[in-house]
């Protein structure tokens, strides 16, 4: 048998590599956090084997750091992702996700008569439940469960 050949993914200098995504989630959290409309150096895979998800994803983003809030919005969809700061190909921080108290412009009411889905209006949301994600409509307090989250 010949040596077995592993591809690998180039380090990055300066940025935050995001791991144990669910590999479903993959391009919920792109668009999330915005990725497709940036001009950094984004490195994405999916359908790594993981023993905590099955399949995972991984995204490194180049000289890229997120604010706390910005992170804690792919907790809807990846609430177990970790976060992992790099300086000069160092690892200098490890961050968990968490699912924020308030949820604003990201999710839509699954309530076909909610205002936000017939005026332009920014959907905002209370976090009910992080447990079993649970997202309470500021303007037709009906609840959004993670069986009917849609992004926007």
């Amino acid at each position: 048998m010949g040596k077995q050949k592993q591809l690998q993914v180039s380090a990055i200098q300066n940025g935050t590599v995001i791991d144990h995504i669910p590999a479903p989630s993959l391009f919920y959290v792109i668009s999330i956090l915005g990725l497709d409309h940036i001009t950094n150096q984004i490195t994405f895979g999916a359908n790594f084997d993981s023993h905590k998800l099955g399949k995972k994803a991984i995204i490194k983003v180049s000289d890229k750091f997120f604010e706390d809030d910005e992170i804690n919005k792919i907790a809807l969809v990846a609430p177990h992702a970790k976060l992992n700061i790099i300086r000069d190909y160092e690892v200098v921080e490890k961050r968990d996700v968490t699912i924020p108290d308030e949820v604003v412009g990201i999710v839509r009411c699954f309530n076909p008569k909610c205002i936000t889905n017939t005026e332009a209006i920014v959907t905002r949301f209370t976090v009910q439940d992080k447990t079993n994600l649970a997202l309470k409509c500021h303007y037709c307090e009906k609840i959004t469960t993670s069986k009917e989250l849609k992004m926007i």
